[in-house]
């Protein structure tokens, strides 16, 4: 089993947080946007999410070539 390792940056804008998520492997980021009064956790998971689903949508495709 291995574990991975994301990088994450957060930038609070007034009422919301931007949130990316870095996938250090591939360099793969991806960005979601959520409320600021947001669980930390919710977002990191929320962008792990999409970030594994953009790695897994890439492979798909390159593995079609």
């Amino acid at each position: 089993m291995s574990i991975k390792e994301y990088l994450f940056e957060f930038n609070w804008v007034g009422a919301y947080v931007k949130v990316s998520a870095i996938d250090p492997v591939t360099n793969i980021e991806v960005s979601i946007v959520g409320a600021s009064n947001t669980n930390e956790v919710e977002l990191k998971r929320i962008a792990i999410n999409k970030l594994e689903y953009v790695i897994e949508k890439n492979k798909k495709r390159n593995s079609k070539k």
